[in-house]
């Protein structure tokens, strides 16, 4: 309760009455979203025998059978979650597995007890003992001492794995036998064995990474790339895991990074947990912040990291000297002082402002007007941008502008809302009712979004061309819009996905903001049937939709059924 009553001081202090009021929305969606997954988990998660047999089948006959290596620290933890951590290794399906444990001088006599106990069960376990205590990352660098397998998964002290998760880790190795890194969905675990909070995660994002520690649990690396980074940094207790993460992904092509879509990591949320309660380690934030400046400057991006909505991180660019000349498209034909509206309330400078001469609906662009206007373009950059937009930060273009110029960036859009606060786009989703679907359309800006998703820059298969910034050589050099195959409707989703074959990354950012009044449906048509026919594999599987969100409604709930197998 004190806990409670100092929360909601420190949170009235900062963001007043709206905040409060913010918090207790928070607070309403995840009871819903947790009596949901209650029912999700009874319906899909429990494994028939046949199941289980299947499993054992599939094993047997793997082409490859790594030894995958769990790495875990320990420092005096309560002996019942000690033993649950150790029961739920010993419980995996999989049988190849070495257990690499390192006690960091705990004072509690019980630790060696158990520990002592489970390596005389089971040769499989391997146990060291510090004589001093170093804190989670020495410990964790003397554990991956003791590592032989190929592959290194983490676990926390009071954490627990799902009977199956190296099953699953070692069937994605079989499938994609060049990876380096994994990472599952997770979801929390209260001390009644309770789970909740559900994190279904996007394949990998650099831009969300960048707002969150995406890969936390459950991650395996290839140990040879933990070597190769010099395994857990001293000085970053809190966010070592992060810090891992970062430097590991640095030299590693984004397809040798892997996401496997099930919940394979339960994660202890018990009082003074960050499971529990984010702020309770706030050095941590301020670790994994200082982990991300230095991954900016290893990998020679001029950035600057500060803290973004809550505990989040936020990334932003630091634009060139001069700044880049961006010519702002006005899509559409509506109020006639739309662009001078616009200018005034930019104060992005080297700008030139091209007016199209469309004809169109309000749910339709004249796509072959917008090539036409993109040629008379001088500028580096172009900004489409619907002719009844409002902008009320000034600085809005500068944060769009600062994504686009970043290395192997496709298609960049704002946080696009209607006048009543509540979204109406947030990205775009292949696979919604069969056709295109518009993330957490028509919910409050306000809210967290599935996975703080609407609260943080991460990665999106498609941006609608309602407001959309690209570099003016990447847009030409995939010839634009394709108007005569989508002439009305849907030539910006397939840029975006053309731009994600070539490499490029689509963002969307919720710190620039464009509130717009018209409405922009993505209608079942001849050119939708086009779209889906040419681009297949992403109306199969978004890359950035999980497949246990609904592909029913745009409000990224779950999916009931989920659209992964069981087994």
């Amino acid at each position: 309760m004190l806990r409670t009553i100092r929360k909601a001081t420190q949170l009235f202090q900062t963001e007043g009455i709206a905040g409060l009021y913010r918090q207790a929305q928070h607070k309403v969606e995840y009871v819903r979203r947790n009596r949901a997954y209650q029912e999700w988990i009874a319906r899909y998660e429990d494994p028939h025998d046949r199941d289980r047999k299947r499993i054992e089948d599939e094993i047997e006959a793997f082409h490859i059978k790594p030894v995958i290596s769990v790495l875990m620290p320990v420092y005096d933890v309560e002996e019942k979650w000690l033993r649950l951590a150790i029961e739920s290794v010993l419980a995996q399906s999989y049988p190849c597995w070495e257990f690499c444990i390192a006690d960091d001088h705990s004072p509690s006599a019980h630790i060696r007890k158990v520990l002592d106990e489970y390596a005389s069960r089971d040769d499989r376990i391997k146990v060291v003992y510090r004589h001093e205590n170093g804190h989670i990352s020495a410990a964790s660098n003397s554990a991956l001492e003791l590592v032989t397998g190929e592959f290194t998964a983490l676990l926390d002290h009071d954490d627990e794995f799902s009977p199956h998760a190296l099953f699953f880790v070692a069937r994605e190795i079989n499938e994609f036998p060049q990876v380096a890194m994994i990472y599952s969905d997770e979801d929390k675990i209260d001390p009644r064995g309770r789970r909740t909070a559900p994190s279904f995660k996007p394949d990998w994002s650099p831009e969300l990474f960048y707002s969150l520690n995406m890969i936390t649990h459950l991650s395996v690396y290839r140990t040879s790339a933990l070597r190769s980074v010099g395994g857990f940094r001293v000085g970053l207790e809190g966010s070592q895991d992060y810090d891992l993460g970062l430097r590991v992904s640095e030299g590693l092509e984004p397809g040798k990074i892997r996401h496997i879509p099930r919940i394979l990591y339960h994660w202890r949320s018990i009082p003074g947990s960050v499971a529990l309660d984010s702020s309770q380690k706030t050095y941590a934030h301020d670790r994994a912040r200082k982990s991300i400046s230095e991954h900016f400057e290893r990998s020679g991006i001029a950035a600057k990291v500060s803290r973004g909505y809550r505990e989040l991180h936020r990334a932003t660019y630091v634009l060139p000297d001069p700044p880049p000349k961006v010519s702002l498209i006005i899509v559409g034909k509506g109020r006639k002082d739309g662009a001078e509206r616009i200018r005034a309330n930019t104060a992005y400078t080297n700008l030139e402002i091209i007016e199209t001469e469309e004809e169109t609906t309000a749910s339709e662009i004249d796509f072959g007007s917008l090539n036409e206007a993109s040629k008379k373009a001088t500028g580096s950059l172009l900004c489409f941008i619907g002719t009844d937009s409002v902008v009320r930060d000034e600085r809005w273009l500068d944060e769009l502008v600062g994504i686009a110029v970043q290395k192997n960036i496709g298609a960049v859009g704002p946080r696009i809302v209607y006048p009543n606060r509540t979204i109406k786009s947030a990205g775009l989703i292949a696979g919604i009712g069969e056709g295109m679907g518009r993330a957490h359309h028509g919910i409050s800006k306000y809210r967290l979004g599935n996975f703080y998703r609407l609260q943080a820059v991460n990665d999106v298969s498609s941006l609608p061309a309602d407001c959309l910034v690209i570099a003016s050589d990447l847009f030409r050099s995939v010839r634009g819009f394709e108007a005569e195959t989508f002439p009305k409707e849907y030539a910006d989703v397939d840029l975006c996905f053309r731009l994600l074959k070539q490499g490029c990354r689509n963002v969307w950012t919720p710190w620039s903001e464009v509130i717009q009044s018209t409405e922009r449906k993505f209608p079942r048509s001849l050119e939708l049937d086009t779209l889906k026919r040419r681009w297949p594999e992403y109306f199969e599987c978004d890359p950035y939709y999980n497949p246990n969100l609904t592909d029913r409604a745009e409000d990224l709930s779950l999916a009931f059924p989920p659209r992964v197998p069981r087994t």
